[in-house]
């Protein structure tokens, strides 16, 4: 990536103990990675909207080309939901159309990454003793116009439909295997969130007094390798 990389952070801290812990590994991950960062504590519902358009504004009016965005956004949630400061509640999807190909013309064809740190439900998985692979089909083409929904990654702290968990005083094990992932090892993203996975897989989170298995779920419509070193 040879032009500017950008990110912005809209967390929600409250009833959400050590969530500033998640912020400073975030703060110190994307200082490695050479990003210009902001970040934002506690936004309400509507916060987070205006956030992500001032956020695309700056992108669109900036004179040197961007390569890449990060917008990282934790909070209480359900499926396809956020929770604000001020407990209503924002659709993700509004929030994602954004930075879309329409809407963001200097993110057009880049890289934009989504890291939701958030509940998607209320199940809760005690893990399974037998597991299967996942095989990921990439399709390649060279079209002369481009979707509105290519070159995004969004990466969920947890599958749809479950909780996700976070320490009151070490932050969420997602974020902070991410950051630590992020920072210390290289290769494209895709292959970074695999150990991002793999790791989490191993580990067990007990919950009211339960062990308890969580694992990411990540949706890309990236057309090409992105490398963060």
């Amino acid at each position: 990536m040879t032009g500017d990389r950008l990110a912005l952070t809209l967390c929600v801290t409250k009833a959400r103990e050590g969530s500033e812990e998640d912020m400073d590994a975030l703060s110190r991950m994307f200082h490695h990675l050479k990003f210009e960062s902001t970040m934002k504590s506690d936004p309400t519902a509507e916060q987070f909207l205006e956030e992500l358009e001032k956020f695309q504004e700056t992108i669109d009016d900036r004179e040197e080309p961007v390569s890449c965005a990060f917008v990282v956004l934790m909070a209480h949630g359900e499926e396809g939901l956020l929770k604000g400061e001020d407990g209503r509640m924002v659709r993700l999807e509004d929030l994602f159309d954004v930075l879309n190909n329409k809407n963001c013309k200097a993110l057009r064809g880049k890289p934009k990454v989504y890291i939701i740190q958030a509940c998607r439900g209320e199940h809760r998985d005690p893990g399974e003793e037998m597991g299967g692979e996942q095989v990921a089909v990439v399709m390649k083409s060279k079209p002369q116009t481009i979707p509105t929904y290519t070159d995004s990654l969004h990466i969920f702290s947890t599958v749809e439909g479950y909780l996700s968990y976070r320490h009151d005083q070490k932050g969420s094990a997602f974020i902070q295997i991410l950051t630590d992932v992020f920072t210390n090892k290289t290769g494209p993203i895709t292959e970074l969130l695999e150990e991002v996975t793999r790791r989490m897989a191993e580990m067990e989170v007990i919950q009211e007094g339960k062990p308890r298995k969580v694992n990411p779920e990540i949706q890309s419509t990236l057309r090409k390798a992105l490398y963060l070193q």
